[in-house]
């Protein structure tokens, strides 16, 4: 009895099949090609500062090839929370992102326990995009000529040797941190409301040493009125292959690095993900790109997966270090 209706059944399933998969590549169809709009940049820093910079360099280009605007918007404050918290709530869609650092990305956390976001969590990697060493610069006044040097004044005078930051949880802030932590000196530190006024006062004498970027002292380190002794990577850096880095000086092990990254919002498409990988990535293979970003640093892009793992690795280190030096909020 049911055998001769067995066609009729086959039949029907494949006329359901086939209207649902006639529905579904409709609907594809009709989704709009990403990016079909402007895309949102969020700077975690206000205009003129490193991380403005490289965005907008980026933007311009990054717009160019995807045949959208790019608009930077620069959100600072809180050491970058601000921009995180604004991204990691935004829709994921890949239309707003933000070019992070450090402070916004792996350490704000220990600092706050306000913050309504977690890096690691609720946004997104996409590529890192820029990395620089600091350069370890003295007031002129201070007689160390070397890091064995600057150690064995710390020794002698300690607590008394200030360093000063662009604030509590900065780079600068972290890079001298380290540099406790693995010698066992004890400096004093004086955070400044931004990197600016922290490199006035060391060239006024008000503070002795700082951790700086390269691009705040540069100019200050050629006219004689900071001396620089070391570099804080792994390896020399091209701006100043004269200089040792702090390994080679004295200190094994020691690296300290600032750098920038793009990220997305949490749950943003993977496929959307990686085509701003992409296109980033070739933005930052261009070699007019490579030669505005030397005052910046030195390009340095990677997979989503890889800044991911770095991001990690990275929270997991100077969270040591804020840990075993007590760093607080102020």
């Amino acid at each position: 009895m049911t055998a001769p209706n067995r066609p009729k059944k086959i039949m029907l399933n494949i006329a359901v099949v086939a209207a649902l998969s006639a529905a579904a590549q409709s609907a594809v169809a009709q989704q709009p090609t990403y990016p079909a709009k402007p895309i949102r940049l969020i700077a975690s820093q206000s205009p003129g500062g490193g991380i403005d910079a490289v965005a907008r360099i980026v933007a311009i280009r990054l717009g160019d090839a995807i045949g959208q605007n790019v608009m930077v918007d620069n959100r600072a404050g809180a050491n970058g929370s601000l921009a995180g918290e604004l991204t990691a709530k935004s829709a994921p869609d890949g239309y707003t992102m933000m070019l992070g650092a450090v402070g916004n990305l792996a350490v704000n956390g220990f600092f706050s326990k306000n913050m309504t976001y977690d890096p690691l969590r609720d946004l997104a990697p996409v590529t890192t995009a820029v990395t620089s060493g600091s350069v370890l610069v003295v007031h002129p006044s201070v007689p160390a000529k070397s890091v064995k040097e600057l150690l064995a004044l710390a020794r002698a005078r300690p607590g008394q040797l200030a360093f000063g930051s662009s604030g509590v949880g900065g780079s600068g802030h972290l890079a001298a941190g380290l540099l406790q932590s693995m010698t066992k000196i004890q400096l004093l530190h004086v955070p400044y409301k931004g990197n600016g006024p922290a490199i006035v006062n060391l060239m006024s004498g008000e503070v002795q040493m700082a951790f700086a970027s390269p691009a705040s002292v540069t100019a200050n380190i050629s006219a004689g009125r900071l001396r620089a002794l070391v570099v804080g990577t792994a390896a020399r850096s091209k701006l100043y292959p004269q200089l040792p880095t702090i390994a080679e000086a004295g200190v094994p092990g020691y690296e300290s690095k600032s750098w920038y990254g793009f990220v997305v919002a949490a749950k943003t498409p993977q496929v959307i993900v990686a085509r701003l990988n992409r296109e980033i990535v070739q933005v930052f293979s261009r070699p007019d790109v490579v030669e505005a970003m030397l005052t910046q640093g030195d390009v340095w892009t990677s997979s989503p997966e890889a800044f991911g793992a770095f991001i990690k690795s990275e929270y997991e280190k100077w969270g040591r270090v804020i840990k075993e030096q007590g760093i607080t909020a102020i």
